[in-house]
């Protein structure tokens, strides 16, 4: 009875006293769970003993409002022991439902066999011998404490249920949330300006981290690295903040308070079990640590290497500068696949069934997809060494003409002369014939780049001339070299023309198209100059009519044309047979030379 009314003068804690406890008990739980640090690995899975059937079977619980009044261990004649407890806990959920009903009422009924707990001669409870021998006390002593229990938890529900409890409840939660949101409004504002006098502090107080002269990190990722480590911190806390607000507040409500508890159990079961196996995990986190670091600072020797090469300032025989780069990439592309063999036996998890289902179905997946990739990668590798082409390169691939405006491992990229970008895979590129004009431009010790065209006259036209005519041509372009000189090949002498290339020497191919349109212009007025006209004819003519093809020079100074002769359709016809028959008797016979 002195537990009753000393619920009843107090009621309840204060909220802040509520508080204060909910934390310490945080607190302790933490103390007494995590710092005893497991040392089993947490990749090797701990065997649970099998618990005995004497340890499973720990009674019936009988409990109110989620609060565990006893246990009922021993049945009663046909009734079980779950039976027993289901209809106990019927009984005392009506009682404490019912307001009208004091709690003084329980009162204790002692019989030859039995001690009952009793309502106003209604039987609450009924202990037996059975059940004071299982619970190590004589009837009247755990029935006296049955009725204490009853009396304290029945008084506590009802109070807990009662709409002035309910009411402090709601201000409580008013005031747990505002506490909340001046706690996240406090991180918003507190931890920008720390970031930013971080910040501000690079340099100056911050050093950078060096030994012996050689800077393991600057300054710059110092700095950055404390507001990462920061942003960190600021992220644990609001999530600590939250997990305590949410079974606390949850904890004011007899409806929920169980939930909140059932819930913070989770949350600490979690981060129990997250902290025993970090713990476990930190040898393997120390190797990892090892060959990330190493990892890290080889990439950046390797670095320093190969940007020694591409700027010049260190050579070595056979190896060409334009390589630095992609080899580099290469170099970070192995470096990387050793380190992640090496590291792989550290990771979380490995050697389990689910991780070797992922490393199997991830290596079908490249073998099955990555056909195509690889022979682009293969090719794009064979293209840098092979140094086909390089970046602002004027070529020709294909069909295609243009600068090269991109070279990666998988595709080429080419800008045509109108603008326009073509993608081209490498390995249809590394199959495909490739021109490239710029080659002779980067080489000085070999002749420049030669533009050439033909144009086609007839054979009146002497060829000394033509040459002449085409050479001031090629001399008055614009970005065409004096010297070497511009010459003049005759390509073919064909059945009614004479071919002749112009070749001039430039070191301009970007602009060859502006080029090219200007040399034909000045080849068009040449000729016009020069009364060259320029056709390639076709003749259909009667050879003892016509005027003779030969330049004048090489004719007699006496020749002249033969005039027409006409003649009547029969005589054309006689002549005709005439000319056969001349001509039959002219041929060689069979096997004659």
């Amino acid at each position: 009875m002195k537990s009753y009314q000393y619920l009843q003068k107090r009621k309840l804690n204060t909220f802040w006293r509520r508080f204060y406890y909910f934390i310490v008990s945080i607190t302790l739980y933490f103390l007494l769970t995590i710092v005893p640090f497991s040392t089993v690995n947490a990749q090797v899975p701990v065997p649970t003993p099998t618990e005995t059937p004497a340890a499973i079977n720990k009674g019936s619980l009988v409990e109110l409002g989620g609060e565990e009044l006893f246990r009922i261990r021993a049945g009663v004649g046909a009734f079980s022991s779950e039976e027993r407890a289901e209809a106990v806990n019927n009984r005392i959920t009506k009682l404490a439902e019912d307001p009208s009903i004091a709690v003084e009422k329980i009162t204790i009924d002692d019989q030859k066999q039995t001690t009952n707990l009793t309502v106003e001669k209604r039987v609450l409870l009924t202990i037996t011998d059975a059940d004071a021998r299982l619970a190590d006390q004589s009837r009247q002593e755990l029935a006296q404490n049955y009725q204490e229990k009853i009396q304290q938890v029945v008084a506590k529900y009802r109070i807990e249920r009662s709409p002035d409890y309910i009411r402090q409840g709601i201000i409580r939660s008013a005031i747990a949330t505002a506490i909340l949101v001046g706690t996240l409004i406090i991180f918003a504002f507190f931890f920008p300006w720390l970031y930013g006098k971080v910040n501000n502090l690079e340099g100056a107080r911050i050093p950078a981290v060096r030994i012996q002269g050689f800077e393991l990190l600057a300054a710059t990722r110092v700095s950055r690295l404390l507001v990462s480590l920061l942003k960190l911190v600021r992220f644990c806390l609001t999530l600590g903040t939250i997990i305590i607000y949410v079974p606390f507040v949850m904890s004011f409500f007899p409806w929920t308070r169980q939930i909140s508890f059932r819930v913070f159990r989770y949350f600490l079961l979690a981060a129990e079990t997250s902290w025993e196996a970090f713990i476990s995990y930190l040898p393997n986190l120390f190797a990892l640590s090892i060959i990330l670091f190493i990892t890290y600072y080889f990439i950046r020797l390797t670095r320093r290497f190969f940007t020694s090469i591409g700027n010049g300032s260190f050579t070595l025989q056979g190896f060409y500068p334009e390589w630095s780069e992609p080899t580099f990439k290469l170099s970070v592309f192995l470096i990387i696949i050793l380190a992640a063999v090496i590291a792989f036996p550290y990771l979380p998890g490995f050697g389990s069934p689910a991780f070797q289902g992922i490393s199997l179905f991830l290596g079908l997946l490249l073998s099955l997809g990555s056909t195509v990739v690889v022979a682009n990668v293969v090719a794009g590798i064979i293209l840098i060494y092979t140094r086909a082409f390089q970046i602002g390169d004027r070529v020709k691939i294909g069909d295609a003409i243009g600068d090269i405006v991109e070279k990666t491992l998988f595709v080429t990229r080419i800008r045509t002369v109108k603008n326009v970008i073509i993608t081209l895979p490498n390995s249809s590129v590394f199959t495909s014939q490739i021109i490239n004009y710029t080659a002779a431009e980067l080489d000085p010790n070999k002749a420049p780049l030669i533009l050439h065209t033909t144009i086609t006259l007839g054979y009146d036209v002497p060829w000394r001339k033509v040459h002449q005519v085409l050479i001031e041509a090629a001399n008055s372009t614009q970005y065409i070299l004096a010297e070497p000189l511009p010459f003049v090949l005759q390509t073919s002498l064909d059945d009614f023309y004479v071919s002749y290339e112009l070749n001039a020497f430039t070191r301009n191919p970007s602009i060859m198209a502006r080029i090219y349109s200007e040399m034909h212009q000045n080849i068009q007025d040449k000729c016009n100059e020069a009364g060259i006209e320029i056709l390639s004819p076709h003749y259909s003519a009667v050879r003892d009519g016509s005027q003779i093809t030969i330049p004048e020079d090489y004719l007699p100074q006496d020749y002249t044309a033969p005039g027409w002769k006409v003649f009547t359709q029969g005589n054309i016809l006689d002549l005709l047979n005439n000319q056969s028959l001349t001509s039959k008797h002219n041929s060689p016979k069979e096997g004659k030379e």
